[in-house]
């Protein structure tokens, strides 16, 4: 009976509209977030300087067009390897800017360790996305 279960829950986590759900959760964030700076685009230069980045305008215009451009790359399977590894860098170097719990203390570090660590493992998933991809002989077609 165990088995049956086994086998079955198997078979389900295989099926192709899983992987895609899978990837469409890991590629949530960038979607928000690439939507939110296009339709408020003095908010995402506002966060780039916020950040101490310039010039401000034209690295938000790069940041939603990475984050759009690389999620639906992953979701679509077109050269999903370069759109993973495009977020994966993205993500480590925004949390080295962003999440410096180290030059923090009190509450403030800890909620910044924290979303530095979460960040790291978005970061490693979407390397390990790129590589899989890479794995299967991917021609960008996918």
């Amino acid at each position: 009976m165990r088995s049956a279960s086994i086998a079955t829950t198997s078979a389900a986590l295989r099926a192709p509209w899983v992987r895609w759900l899978c990837l469409l959760l890991l590629c949530a964030a960038y979607l928000q977030g690439g939507i939110n700076k296009l339709t408020d685009f003095n908010a995402a230069i506002g966060e780039m300087r916020h950040f101490g980045l310039s010039p401000a305008a034209p690295l938000a215009a790069l940041v939603i067009a990475l984050e759009l451009g690389a999620s639906l790359a992953i979701l679509t399977g077109f050269y999903r390897w370069l759109g993973a590894g495009f977020l994966g860098v993205f993500t480590l170097m925004a949390t080295f800017v962003a999440n410096r719990f180290w030059e923090m203390g009190g509450q403030e570090r800890f909620m910044a360790a924290n979303s530095f660590f979460e960040h790291l493992g978005l970061t490693g998933a979407f390397l390990l996305v790129a590589w899989l991809d890479l794995q299967k002989g991917s021609n960008g077609t996918r």
